[in-house]
């Protein structure tokens, strides 16, 4: 007896981009406490995405999220996937961005410099 499969659940989009920011936060070498001012979040609520709590994609924490994901894939593209690379660019001081990424990325002014900085280095490749 053959069992008919119906089509596949669609992935909760909000457990997704939870476990692609804690995946980039944790590759790139942040904190709890750095990816909770990134977000604009309490260290307890990203305490709480590691267990499975969900960011709804559209709110202002999911799209902050979903940029902070962005930068990641540009930096490992750039890096050729190198970790430990992506990690010491991350937490070095960088003239082009003005300051330390890491550090930078805590303000909005700093992230969006950030990712501008690396989507402009990715368009050279």
């Amino acid at each position: 007896m053959q069992m008919a499969t119906g089509p596949a659940a669609a992935p909760d989009a909000g457990l997704v981009v939870a476990k692609a920011l804690m995946s980039a936060a944790a590759r790139l070498g942040l904190s709890n406490r750095q990816v909770a001012a990134i977000i604009g979040t309490s260290e307890a609520s990203v305490s709480r995405l590691q267990r499975g709590r969900a960011i709804d994609p559209r709110s202002k924490e999911g799209e902050l999220a979903l940029l902070l994901v962005r930068l990641f894939r540009s930096l490992d593209s750039l890096v050729g996937g190198d970790e430990p690379q992506a990690r010491a660019w991350m937490h070095a001081m960088n003239d082009h961005v003005g300051g330390i990424p890491a550090e930078r990325i805590t303000t909005i002014e700093g992230f969006v410099d950030v990712v501008q900085y690396l989507d402009a280095m990715r368009g050279r490749l």
